[in-house]
């Protein structure tokens, strides 16, 4: 089984807006394989706090415009790693030092990642 053509939709469409927002590492992966109750994750990177809530703001302003909600949210009040799941994916938006400790990547790499367009796939750390 693999995620499904709306995932992958919302997974696009949730990482060009993190990419507007200067996310940096982007990375989807599809975890339906893994995971019966998602299929895939969305994880971005920030450089601060301020920018994390910045990129939460834009990924539900996005998908809320092609129709879906988050079914819940955590994290946000620290504003250092913020999940939002909306049922078919899952968005993980961290703080740079999060994302270097939680390394979820490392977790996840036997999940084939989903292919991100050039535009949205970020610059690269340090860049």
């Amino acid at each position: 089984m693999t995620a499904t053509d709306h995932a992958v939709e919302l997974v696009v469409a949730a990482a060009r807006a993190a990419s507007d927002k200067l996310a940096t590492q982007i990375v989807a992966f599809d975890v339906s394989e893994q995971l019966a109750i998602t299929d895939a994750f969305v994880l971005a990177s920030a450089s601060n706090d301020r920018q994390v809530k910045a990129i939460v703001d834009a990924v539900e302003d996005s998908l809320r415009a092609i129709g879906s909600k988050p079914v819940r949210r955590e994290g946000e009040r620290d504003g250092r790693w913020v999940l939002i799941d909306y049922g078919e994916i899952v968005v993980h938006v961290q703080h740079e030092e999060e994302r270097q400790f939680y390394a979820l990547e490392r977790l996840w790499r036997d999940c084939p990642t989903i292919k991100l367009p050039a535009d949205v796939t970020g610059p690269p750390q340090g860049a």
